[in-house]
């Protein structure tokens, strides 16, 4: 299960990708075979309202399993930067080209 989440983690975009385009290819097997009347555009504009539909379901699943998981650990520790001083900013406004 940690190897899955993991992955997922790392291959966001192509996870919700492959679910949208089965979301997709669910719903036209669904409403193909029930022998509407539908128009095939009208089937493909359902469809993509399904994959829409299922994607969001996901992404609020994700956002609510990352919120209880910071609250439940804590947010993460950041590294202290200190500020600039006041001849780093000038040199910093002189250096740069615009």
């Amino acid at each position: 299960m940690e190897a899955i989440q993991s992955w997922v983690s790392n291959h966001k975009l192509g996870t919700l990708g492959g679910l949208w385009a089965s979301g997709i290819g669910a719903s036209l097997v669904a409403n193909s075979r029930t022998g509407s009347p539908m128009k095939p555009s009208l089937r493909l504009i359902h469809a993509r309202l399904h994959a829409q539909a299922l994607t969001l379901a996901v992404l609020s699943g994700a956002a609510a399993y990352r919120y209880y998981e910071i609250r439940a650990f804590g947010p993460k520790p950041q590294a202290h930067v200190p500020s600039p001083t006041v001849a780093q900013l000038a040199e910093w406004e002189l250096l740069t080209p615009f």
